[in-house]
């Protein structure tokens, strides 16, 4: 099967702790977050949330994947699919690591399978990839101030 991953990060001067209430504040996304515009749901595992993207250059998508991890200070993660398993899904992944007193490093990552991968391949490597580092500057600012 198709398979393709984008691959993010970025050093941040604050704490997990500053780090994980920002990425778990679904509410407060359309504050400060260029990419991920809005997310509705529950941040605990299982949960079915809805998330709106708006790629860079490319049009707003809604979907609704599934909450697979939640482990709080570390990471988030979750698994869309479209329509059907196997046919376009996607596995993202958020992870705090600290690096240093009062630094982390913000991974964002996604995994990419399924018959119709060939088709939003290009889109994913520009406008999917530029969302995502949009997304880590726009958390490092908010993070440090």
């Amino acid at each position: 099967m198709n398979s393709y991953r984008l691959h993010t990060e970025i050093e941040i001067a604050a704490t997990p702790q500053r780090v994980w209430s920002i990425l778990t504040d679904f509410p407060f996304y359309p504050v400060w977050n260029p990419f991920i515009v809005s997310i509705n749901g529950d941040v605990k595992h299982g949960a079915k949330l809805q998330v709106q993207i708006q790629p860079s250059g490319g049009r707003a998508m809604t979907f609704r994947p599934r909450l697979v991890a939640v482990e709080p200070l570390k990471e988030l993660r979750w698994l869309g699919q479209f329509l059907f398993p196997n046919l376009f899904d996607g596995e993202h992944r958020f992870a705090i690591e600290p690096i240093a007193d009062g630094r982390v490093r913000f991974t964002q990552s996604e995994h990419f399978s399924g018959l119709l991968l060939p088709l939003f391949q290009k889109s994913l490597a520009q406008n999917t990839k530029a969302g995502f580092e949009a997304m880590n500057q726009a958390i490092k600012a908010r993070a440090e101030t």
